[in-house]
This record gives C-alpha cells, structure tokens and sequence, in this order.
C-alpha cells in the first residue's frame, strides 16, 4: 500500500501538492467564483490535460512536440460530432433540404450523413473514439520517426507542420467538418441540456476530476521502471540502446500516451465551451501549450498546472484590461520566466520555499491540529 500510494502521490511532499490543487479546484473555485468566472477555469483545466501530457512527452522524455493541439483538437472534434449529431435530428432540422444532418452538410448540399459520422451517433462508441483515433495518428506519426531515429529539433517541426496540415485539412473540407467555423450549436448529450447552470457545475467538477485522474496515471507511469528508463533516454539515449532497450517502442509508447491525456482535455474542452473549431487544432494552440508547461515546470505535474492556470489567468486579466497591450505584457511574462525562472513556478518552489520546509511546516500543523482536536473531543466527553 505504501508503495502504491509513493507511486501515485510522489511521497508526502506530492500527495501535500496534489491535497492543495484539489482543495483549489473542487473547494476554492467553486464558493469564490461566480458561474461565468469558473466556466473559464474549467476551459483553463482542459488545456492543462495537454500540459501534463508535455511533462510525460517533453520534460520526462526529452521529446518537444509542437504539434499536441492535433490531439486536443482531434479529441474535441470527436466529442463535437456526437453533439452535434444529436442535435441534428430529423424534427429540429425539418427546414432543410435533408433533413437528419448537420446544418453545415445541407449548406453544402450533402444529401446523406458520410460513412465516417456513423459512429459517433453511439456515446460508448464516441468516448472510445476520442481516445483511440488521436493515439493512432500518434502511433502512425511516431512509428514512422522514431523507427528512423527522428528527433530533436527535427521531430518537434515535422509535429508542427503535421498539426498545419490537419488544421488545413479541416478547414478545406467544409461540407464535411463545418470547416473554419467549427462544430458549432452543440445543445444536449443524450437529451441533457448541457447549456444549463448545474451541468455546467457538473462539467466542470467531471473535468477537475478527469484532470486529477490523469496526473495520478501520469505520477505512477514516472515512478515505474519504465519512468527512470524514460529520464534515461532523455539524458543518455545511446547508452540505454547499448543495454538491450529498444527505445523507439518506448518513445512511441509515451508519445501515444501523450496523445490520448491531450485527446480527453479536448473533449471535455467541447462539453465545458460548447463547440470546436480548427482554431484549436494548428500551430498557435500547441505552441501556446508548450508554453503552459514550460511557465508550471517541464518536469513538474502539478507545477504545469499551476502554469496554465497562471498564463490563462494572466491572458484574462491583460485582455480585459490593457486590450491593447496584453499580447506585450504576455511577451514579457513569457520572457521573465524563460530569463529568470527557466524551472518555471516548479522551480521557483523547490528553490525558495523548500528552504522553509514548508511540508514539514504543514505537517506539524496537523498534527498539532489534531491533537488539539483529540484534547477537546476528550474534554467533551468527560462527565461533570
């Protein structure tokens, strides 16, 4: 029991950092935040599925992909075709010229639903979709590079014009996708209004809860034999081939994992805001994300977090404020980490508040609060 919980919490000082996110996430956010303010933190929580994916990908294994927008869009794109087909039933689409199929189709003078929409008329079917296509474009993509020894700098660009292609891809076939505009208009999920007050709660603690599941998956793959072979082959590749490993199965194998955590944020990306577009497919979004991991820490789980709570809680801020000169003051808060704090939020805590002991702090805190709560219990219970 003890290793499993050393494997998934990271010892007391994880299983304390993972105890105040989740405090923050399903406690804070909800009493403090009116409905308006929480729907942009669970959007916010649904880019941090990507950011961990980069812990496992980038920081862990040495493997920059500039292109995990693909994934998160791909993810959000399959959870936007259920939705949307859902809501494109005969009687609310009885004004088209073909009933039964999405808006966008009749505009484009489809006269019948294309083969590969089948599918996702099945929710079990959607959800193993979401998971499966964009870990199979990522075996494709990573069987065919990592098997000719692609890396580095050339794998993170060939992953960054595969996301340009994908984006273009979609945007050109619009009778098919609903090209640059998206999957829009998305109203229930098997006749459950999701546009209502309490499933937009509901969406957003299943989207917390998601995202703790994902970090506990992520902690027990780094804390496993195949985790100090992955920091191995970040650090010495060659040498871990010279013991008999053959790397490139491990490396498609996290690249894959990677892809499938990237594909749930996506979706739940779709149920929080309601539609999906190509916008969150291309270059812009995975550069962006690569961002959010490097602000929290590369190599930190709950400090990628933190990052991309922290630069999408600053975008908010800087838009709504300084609506001309955000994007400079983001320039710069991206510049200052890069220049001062290159371990990102994680590393500023391991440097200055470790010096403090401040797991060691909040332990004797509890223990004292405890103890002190024991007393009382007692006293209460004694008779007069």
């Amino acid at each position: 029991m003890k290793v499993l919980s050393e494997k998934l919490l990271g010892g007391k000082q994880g299983a304390i950092g993972l105890a105040i996110l989740s405090l923050l996430l399903f406690v804070i956010f909800p009493l403090w935040l009116d409905l308006f303010r929480l729907g942009l933190v669970g959007k916010y929580v649904t880019y941090a599925f990507v950011a961990i994916s980069l812990v496992l990908l980038w920081g862990n294994g040495g493997i920059l992909s500039l292109g995990q927008g693909m994934f998160f869009g791909l993810g959000g794109y399959c959870m936007a075709m259920f939705l949307k087909l859902e809501a494109s039933d005969p009687i609310s689409t009885k004004i088209q010229t073909t009933p039964g199929i999405p808006d966008f189709m009749d505009w484009n003078q489809l006269t019948a639903l294309p083969w590969f929409w089948e599918p996702f008329k099945s929710l079990t079917l959607t959800i193993l979709l979401v998971l499966i296509v964009p870990t199979l474009l990522a075996f494709i993509i990573g069987f065919a590079m990592f098997k000719r020894r692609v890396g580095g700098v050339y794998f993170a660009i060939i992953t960054q014009a595969i996301a340009l292609i994908l984006s273009i891809l979609i945007v050109g076939q619009q009778g098919y996708t609903g090209g640059v505009n998206g999957i829009t208009d998305l109203k229930t999920m098997l006749d459950w209004d999701i546009r209502t007050d309490s499933a937009k709660y509901i969406l957003y603690f299943t989207n917390a809860g998601l995202l703790i599941a994902c970090m506990l998956l992520a902690r027990y793959i780094l804390t496993s034999k195949f985790g100090m072979l992955l920091l191995a082959m970040r650090d010495k590749e060659e040498r871990v081939r010279f013991s008999g490993y053959d790397v490139s199965n491990f490396k498609i194998f996290i690249f894959c994992i990677a892809a499938m955590i990237s594909a749930i944020g996506g979706a739940m990306f779709t149920l929080q805001v309601g539609f999906m577009s190509p916008s969150f497919v291309g270059i812009v979004p995975s550069i962006e994300m690569v961002i959010f991991a490097a602000v929290g820490g590369r190599m930190s789980l709950i400090g990628a977090v933190y990052g991309t709570l922290l630069v999408n809680f600053g975008k908010t801020m800087f838009s709504e404020t300084y609506p001309e000169l955000w994007l400079f003051l983001m320039g710069g808060l991206f510049i200052a980490v890069v220049m001062f704090f290159p371990d990102g939020l994680a590393g500023i805590y391991e440097n200055y508040a470790s010096k403090f002991n401040l797991a060691g702090k909040f332990s004797k805190l509890t223990a004292k609060f405890t103890k002190s709560t024991a007393a009382v219990d007692e006293l209460v219970g004694e008779k007069p």
